[in-house]
């Protein structure tokens, strides 16, 4: 159930809320405003959490991996996803540097994207991998509007 809380509330809750203060308090574009928001928590916190969780052999993704107890490989594999998911998080985290949001969030909604593609079609998901592979398709799919927005305000002018 923690698993679950915190996953909903880092892709949906958090960045929601977060972008409804801003807009209320400061005003702005709301999809610079949300992109924003949901790069800082979907991206941001959520890759740094699900990072340092497989950098110390405490999270799910070992399991995912298909072994009761993961081999020295399944570890090792899980570990460098788990340095590339805090690259992505602690890059995901400067999306509140003016300017930013846009450019670390393609890179680790891409990541996620992809990943939630690859999950789509595998069969036999348990209830956590569901909810990981539909919120990574949310956070990618707002990166990715995040970025093409920024660019053809750009191109635009």
């Amino acid at each position: 159930m923690g698993y679950f809380l915190l996953v909903i509330a880092q892709t949906v809750v958090l960045p929601v809320v977060s972008g409804i203060i801003e807009l209320a308090t400061v005003g702005g574009d709301p999809v610079l405003v949300f992109g924003k928001w949901w790069v800082f928590w979907g991206i941001g916190t959520r890759l740094l959490v699900a990072g340092i969780a497989q950098m110390s052999g405490k999270g799910p993704t070992a399991q995912i991996l298909g072994a009761a107890k993961p081999s020295v490989q399944e570890t090792q594999l899980t570990r460098e996803l788990g340095t590339a998911n805090i690259g992505f998080g602690l890059a995901g985290l400067l999306a509140l540097v003016p300017g930013w949001a846009a450019p670390v969030g393609v890179a680790g909604g891409v990541f996620l994207l992809i990943a939630g593609l690859m999950h789509v079609a595998k069969k036999g998901k348990n209830a956590n991998e569901s909810l990981a592979t539909w919120t990574d398709l949310l956070v990618g799919v707002v990166a990715i509007v995040l970025l093409v927005s920024t660019l053809v305000r750009g191109v635009g002018g």
